[in-house]
């Protein structure tokens, strides 16, 4: 398996074991490809639930542009959402994952189609 395999497998364990989530494989492989080389950035892999400026990074560039939604405090409560259920206390919340389950959110499987 190559590195990204091995990461798709990482963020699959951690929606089911951290987010008691089942995972659509087929959806976490196009959502981690669709992150890019981020994914193997140890800063730019993971988001900072608590840092709003990241939030807010996460609402404009993937919501917004890449998901399509727009602007709305929705947005902002379906994120502290995902972080919420990732647990807040949770130190390496993955990029990956936190993208993946906000599309599931909005139901915008879509995107990925």
């Amino acid at each position: 398996m190559g590195k990204r395999d091995d990461l798709i497998a990482q963020y699959a364990d951690d929606l089911k074991n951290k987010c008691s989530m089942t995972p659509d494989m087929d959806l976490l492989t196009k959502v981690t490809i669709g992150c890019g080389p981020a994914i193997y950035d140890a800063d730019a892999a993971t988001v900072a639930g608590t840092d709003a400026s990241e939030l807010e990074t996460v609402k404009n560039n993937f919501l917004i542009k890449k998901l399509g939604l727009p602007d709305s405090p929705s947005l902002m409560e379906a994120i502290d959402s995902v972080i919420e259920t990732y647990g807040k206390s949770e130190r390496n919340k993955y990029r990956a994952v936190v993208y993946y389950m906000l599309t599931k959110h909005f139901r915008k499987e879509a995107v990925y189609g």
